[in-house]
């Protein structure tokens, strides 16, 4: 197994949409990039700490490639928008991917440099390329949450 950690905005969003990704064995949401220990939601979005809200996935690289999840990471956010996406704005929503090895980080700054030349976006891309640091766990029920609110509101309408 293999780990990747990016942020694209908010963690819930950005966990479901690698979820079901054949590979990926297990996300999980959290902070990471900053330099407060131990940070809270509150913490976070108070702006003070410096992390991102970021998905972490483990994976296995004999199914699904870390290229494979940049390109799913490319298609789930704008990668031109600094420190927001859509109605989610502050340094927390920041596009990022944190890399665990030199592979990893070398493969991103070329996914990075190919998707800036393809022309597909008039903007600069502003997405951070940073090692990965400690990573804290967002509370158990902001895990899965996306998932757990379909099966709520399923649950909910076949009664």
């Amino acid at each position: 197994m293999k780990t990747a950690t990016f942020g694209a905005g908010c963690f819930w969003k950005v966990e479901d949409a690698f979820r079901g990704v054949k590979g990926v064995e297990s996300t999980s949401v959290g902070y990471m990039g900053g330099h407060f220990p131990n940070p809270s939601y509150l913490d976070v979005l108070s702006r003070i700490t410096g992390h991102a809200e970021v998905a972490q996935l483990q994976y296995n690289p004999n199914v699904v490639s870390y290229s494979e999840l940049l390109d799913i990471f490319w298609l789930i956010h704008d990668p031109t928008q600094l420190n927001r996406q859509g109605a989610d704005r502050g340094e927390q929503y920041r596009s990022v991917i944190f890399y665990h090895s030199r592979q990893q980080e070398m493969t991103a700054r070329a996914s990075k440099q190919k998707l800036q030349q393809s022309g597909k976006f008039s903007q600069e891309i502003v997405t951070q390329i940073e090692p990965a640091s400690e990573y804290y766990l967002a509370k158990e029920s902001d895990q899965q949450y996306l998932a757990k609110k379909r099966m709520k509101d399923s649950e909910k309408s076949n009664k």
